[in-house]
């Protein structure tokens, strides 16, 4: 198999899942497009390396997350609306209506925050290969994923009446 043509397979298989990765991180589809298409690109010149990596994936969620901050470093470009997604595979049996509120409760955590929930619960990687996917300890991801599943409870909380369990943040 050619360089293109083993490219250009893991992109019809992954196209899909970096999209919704990309449009968990920023809120936005048109902007996901945006940073999938940078990735893609950044992953193509990169190719013959990062194919003989350990993990394709990794690197490229590691450039998206890269792609998002960039994009959110410039002044013109803000978070806008709310996106369609899709499921994952831990939310399967939530009614849409549920899905959309937890997804907008999702967009509103701080960027730090919404990037380890979104690599953890919604892509379902371990602690260590979050920390190394954005680049910080393992530590700062426990952190972050504490906060911002609290303050996820806070906000549905409001939506779904699921109290705050004694002994846990309010």
């Amino acid at each position: 198999m050619d360089v293109d043509e083993a490219f250009t397979t893991y992109v019809a298989e992954r196209r899909l899942q970096l999209f919704r990765t990309a449009c968990l991180l920023c809120g936005d589809p048109h902007q996901a497009e945006d940073i999938v298409q940078d990735a893609l690109a950044r992953l193509y010149a990169a190719w013959p390396r990062a194919s003989r990596a350990a993990n394709v994936d990794a690197y490229v969620r590691q450039v998206i997350v890269n792609s998002h901050l960039n994009q959110v470093r410039r002044p013109w470009r803000r978070e806008r609306g709310a996106a369609t997604v899709g499921e994952s595979p831990a939310a399967a049996h939530l009614p849409t209506e549920d899905l959309q509120v937890m997804w907008s409760a999702i967009r509103q955590l701080p960027l730090g925050q919404r990037k380890v929930v979104v690599l953890r619960h919604y892509l379902g990687l371990s602690v260590e290969e979050t920390a190394a996917d954005l680049g910080i300890s393992a530590g700062t991801v426990k952190s972050q994923t504490s906060d911002a599943l609290a303050a996820l409870r806070r906000a549905l909380d409001v939506d779904f009446g699921t109290p705050v369990r004694e002994g846990e943040d309010a």
